[in-house]
């Protein structure tokens, strides 16, 4: 057999276990709503881990994180800052939402954002917001999927052809399954994505260097400004280091399905214990950062950061090994893309068709609906996915820019009863605007800063000042 054809065949009999996990997990129960969107609220604390590692720890991860080590250096390291500091924000905000959201049947953010705010309409704008935003982070997946079935077949299968198939098998398992099969494939997909963390990780720079120290050493001496602020880029400082983490910190748990997953856990308190071992997972961010590091030196003249995991894994163990690597890769992908599909068609028909357009509408119409969508927003996104050519760090901080422009609907809601719903509205696409011209004018980072960040200062400024000036319109109770 060919290298190619080992490597592809390691690849596939993963991705197809996992998705016989997914169908299997939905295979013996009733999927209504309630069931398919928050699996029945019963999740304890592993499972609970497994499903937010799995929405957390993507291919942005996976191939992102050591694609902006290689070609972006210095900067790169806001990825360990911000996924620890999120979880100091989930431990605070994630218990009360959860216990709103048992209280009241919510199902998704936007549902929060109604019940508090009593306004159809901002909840169907937060929803808007979400599924746009959602649509580079899912665009992240399908590239990824297409990247690493391209380096495994050795280029004899096209990215294109590989995103494809992955969105029809995405589609499937979520139309079959729902948040079940996500949080059944996510173990599979942790096991895998931990095992391939250690073993290039630790292995690669034991290969051609003699071990960590010694491969920073090198580096040092070959590259000594990769390490240091801007790294290999012209604007990206201290000033966006730091306003980039405070933005990504406040959205991690912002964003539509991880937000949604949350009220699937069985209590507040499995949300606490999560938040509080959530960050040990990150550790295998630093192993990934050090393949993307070793790549520089060993194959230094790469078109795109984002091959740099594959490439050096391909050059450097045999066929069978990288398609381990490349099958904890697409499941990397495959498990966030299934929730992000399924969050953004739930978002959709329950919270912008029924409300504003369909106010009879049952439960039952809704899902069908949201199956519909699933099959529409996978479109789309690959649509997206095979015109665009961002980096995958890029797509998604482009998402989060977005996202992030919820936050002050949600802690404000969450904690001042002062809060006003015109208050909210006018942050919110105040906040939107804002982001959506810097990034299309090219003005991001603008003065040094994210422009995310911006746009949530602006954003926090006019909802605060709005609510004082006028009595709140709805109470939190």
């Amino acid at each position: 057999m060919t290298p190619s054809a080992i490597a592809l065949g390691v690849i596939f009999a993963i991705v197809a276990f996992g998705s016989a996990i997914g169908f299997y997990a939905g295979a013996r129960r009733k999927m209504d709503l309630e069931q398919w969107t928050v699996a029945g609220r019963g999740f304890g604390v592993l499972l609970m881990w497994l499903l937010m590692a799995g929405e957390v720890y993507t291919t942005f991860s996976f191939l992102g994180a050591s694609g902006w080590a290689y070609s972006r250096g210095g900067p790169t390291l806001y990825i360990l800052a911000y996924i620890t500091l999120a979880n100091v924000v989930a431990f605070f905000i994630m218990p009360p939402m959860w216990e709103l959201g048992r209280k009241h049947q919510l199902q998704t953010q936007s549902d929060f954002f109604a019940w508090r705010y009593g306004s159809d309409y901002l909840a169907a704008v937060v929803s808007l917001v979400g599924i746009v935003c959602m649509i580079p982070y899912l665009q992240i997946q399908i590239t990824g999927l297409g990247i690493i079935v391209e380096v495994a077949s050795f280029d004899g299968i096209s990215r294109v052809t590989a995103m494809i198939f992955a969105v029809v098998l995405l589609v499937g398992f979520v139309l079959a399954s729902g948040l079940r099969a996500v949080a059944w494939v996510s173990v599979l997909k942790d096991i895998l994505m931990l095992f391939a963390a250690v073993a290039v990780g630790v292995g690669i720079p034991h290969i051609y260097f003699g071990g960590i120290g010694p491969m920073f050493t090198a580096l040092l001496h070959a590259k000594p400004s990769h390490f240091v602020m801007p790294g290999a880029t012209p604007n990206l400082g201290h000033a966006w280091y730091i306003s980039t983490v405070v933005m990504t910190s406040v959205a991690l748990y912002l964003w539509p399905h991880s937000f949604g997953a949350a009220f699937s856990a069985k209590s507040s308190e499995t949300l606490r214990r999560n938040a509080v071992v959530m960050p040990l997972y990150s550790l295998s961010l630093t192993l990934m950062l050090f393949v993307g590091f070793a790549a520089i030196l060993v194959i230094p003249d790469l078109r795109d950061g984002d091959l740099s995991l594959l490439a050096i894994v391909r050059k450097t163990f045999p066929p069978w090994f990288l398609g381990v690597i490349g099958g904890a890769g697409a499941l990397t992908a495959m498990v966030p893309a299934a929730i992000l599909l399924l969050s953004s068609a739930t978002l959709f028909a329950k919270n912008i068709v029924r409300p504003i357009f369909a106010p009879t509408m049952s439960d039952r119409e809704v899902g069908r609906l949201a199956r519909i969508m699933v099959v529409v927003i996978g479109g789309i996104s690959l649509y997206v996915a095979i015109r665009g050519s961002t980096t995958l760090v890029g797509l998604l901080l482009l998402g989060y820019s977005g996202i992030t422009q919820v936050f002050p609907g949600v802690v404000l809601g969450l904690f001042w009863k002062r809060v006003t719903t015109p208050g909210i509205f006018a942050c919110l696409v105040a906040g939107a605007c804002i982001v959506t011209f810097l990034v299309l004018t090219k003005r991001d980072p603008y003065l040094g800063l994210n422009a995310g960040f911006l746009g949530l200062c602006a954003n926090f400024a006019i909802a605060v000042t709005l609510s004082l000036f006028k009595p709140p319109a709805s109470q939190s109770t």
